[in-house]
């Protein structure tokens, strides 16, 4: 199998034996190399072409030398049709000899610049898709805690948003911040904005990620914990959007209920 075959499936981190693409020398760490290891392709939504396109790499990437171990690659990809570009970036390992004749390697780090120029097939578009994408980035780039911190804000803005529909005062008359826990069993009163699943308590949502954001778990601990809590956070989007007589309300905020539909259903890898 070539290497392209394996940067193309990113961000899967499966070890695979691929061909040999470094001629059996070692690249020196901060060495140069261009590699021809077949092109990349990726399917992403272009923003130009307002449809899902394959976007491709050249003949050749750009590769730095890390060590006997490691090395990393840059590539640029075109869209198949409107020609925009975006850039992806890898680090990829290997137990073993990566100069070898067949090594086997994995994906250790895979970052996207798609400069607003495309987004992810399973992409979130709506009111909180710049907020999910943060999340996932951070997610993909070992950041459990900053990951964290995007839930809580979209688990926020739902509730405050749901207070200024219902007339829910979220202030004390003295202007300060009524206590969050307050203002979310408040609206859960009114309007169950929290999945039956874990109703009986739904304040331990915001709690748990309040203590990962503020150091009381590791950031091992806080990448684990990111996926359950992503589910649950647009679980809680899901059950405002499934009201009737809010969605309208929301949909006067200038909201795209479809999308927060979307949202729920996509999930993210």
């Amino acid at each position: 199998m070539r290497l392209s075959k394996l940067l193309s499936d990113a961000p899967a981190v499966a070890t695979m034996q691929v061909d040999g693409f470094l001629d059996g020398h070692t690249l020196k760490w901060g060495k140069h190399k261009r590699i021809k290891v077949g092109k990349v392709l990726r399917n992403f939504h272009c923003r130009a072409c307002e449809a899902q396109r394959t976007f491709v790499s050249g003949d050749e990437l750009s590769c730095l030398g890390l060590g006997d171990n490691q090395i990393s690659i840059d590539a640029t990809l075109q869209c198949v049709e409107c020609r925009s570009s975006v850039e992806i970036w890898f680090l990829i390992g290997s137990n073993s000899d990566i100069s070898g004749v067949a090594p086997e390697v994995r994906i250790e780090r895979y970052t996207e610049n798609l400069r607003d120029r495309a987004d992810r097939v399973d992409g979130h578009r709506g009111p909180f898709s710049d907020l999910v994408k943060r999340a996932q980035l951070a997610y993909e780039n070992q950041l459990g805690a900053g990951s964290i911190v995007y839930l809580r804000k979209i688990f926020e803005l739902v509730t405050f948003e749901v207070a200024d529909i219902a007339k829910i005062e979220t202030k004390n008359h003295n202007g300060r911040n009524i206590p969050f826990s307050v203002v979310l069993e408040k609206v859960n009163a009114v309007r169950n904005i929290i999945p039956r699943r874990f109703s009986s308590d739904g304040y331990q949502l915001f709690r748990e990620l309040s203590e990962i954001i503020h150091g009381e778990s590791s950031e091992e601990e806080a990448l684990q914990k990111y996926k359950p809590c992503l589910q649950l956070v647009l679980g809680v989007v899901d059950e405002v959007s499934r009201d009737n007589e809010y969605a309208r309300a929301i949909e006067e905020l200038g909201w795209n209920i479809e999308n927060i539909g979307e949202i729920t259903r996509g999930g993210v890898a």
